[in-house]
């Protein structure tokens, strides 16, 4: 099942090119949720009311996804995650910029998991309004985003796929400088994610998935989850070691290599055959 959150915060299921609206079914689920609760209460209740979702779906008239408004999967999320250096490229591409050995950058495991502002949150619709241009570097950095589905903490590797709704594909842009890293990576606008989110029973192995990110059409990274050093059960464990996940929380899960800069105007996409084509501009904040 793909869902999105479009134009005046309606809730669509994406059917092949066309989404069918079920706002119904988001109003009549956050009108019974308690306001305090941790995280997302619709992809909290996503479980008991799915079947209810997909007739709704199927029995509304679509519109071409084209169309809308495409806003951020998630309304809620209590936080956004994101893990760094995640990918061995990667460190190696950073480590020949910084003039050290890779094995000089710290791991995932020594660096933990760091935090990204949730207002840095944007959909699609939205564009990416660079901060410090042209006098610092403004970077892409590819992602697939895992999206939480229930609370769970102290989560075992080997249940932790369990605490995951669905899958959505994400930039985490960077504004390079001397600042700590979610600083400079927390800026408006700097945590792209969609276009919609792809529920966990449709991905077979979220450890096996082609990614590419182009600019303006031309690639610039391309790997394939399994490259991920932490892969996703590794991942939530970590994460959840330190941190209480709840339902909607989003997890940036690392970028490979082939990071560089954008600039006003160019068009970046981030995309997976089976979490669809995240398509946004990059402007400046006005």
């Amino acid at each position: 099942m793909k869902l999105c959150r479009y134009d005046e915060d309606k809730l669509g299921l994406v059917i092949g090119d066309m989404v069918h609206d079920v706002t119904a079914a988001q109003t009549q689920i956050r009108n019974g949720a308690r306001y305090d609760m941790m995280g997302d209460c619709v992809v909290a209740a996503l479980p008991q009311w799915r079947d209810r979702i997909e007739a709704m779906g199927k029995a509304a008239p679509g519109q071409p996804i084209s169309s809308v408004k495409l806003l951020p999967p998630v309304a809620r999320p209590s936080k956004v995650m994101a893990a760094p250096t995640n990918y061995k490229a990667h460190i190696e591409e950073m480590a020949a910029r910084s003039g050290v050995t890779p094995d000089a950058h710290r791991g995932i495991g020594a660096a933990g998991i760091f935090l990204k502002a949730n207002s840095s949150i944007v959909g699609q619709s939205g564009i990416i309004p660079l901060r410090f241009y042209p006098e610092r570097l403004n970077e892409h950095e590819l992602e697939v985003v895992a999206i939480i589905g229930k609370s769970g903490t102290n989560i075992k590797r080997e249940d932790a796929l369990q605490y995951i709704a669905g899958y959505c594909m994400g930039l985490d842009m960077t504004v390079r400088g001397k600042e700590d890293r979610s600083f400079r990576k927390s800026v408006d606008g700097y945590s792209p994610v969609g276009p919609f989110m792809v529920t966990a029973d449709e991905i077979a192995d979220p450890n096996d998935l082609p990614i590419e990110l182009t600019v303006n059409g031309q690639t610039k990274q391309k790997s394939n989850t399994s490259q991920l050093i932490y892969d996703m059960g590794r991942l939530i464990e970590f994460a959840s070691s330190f941190y209480t996940l709840h339902p909607g929380d989003y997890f940036f899960t690392g970028t490979p290599s082939g990071v560089s800069p954008v600039a006003p105007g160019d068009w970046v996409s981030a995309a997976c055959p089976s979490l669809g084509e995240l398509r946004i501009q990059v402007g400046l904040q006005s």
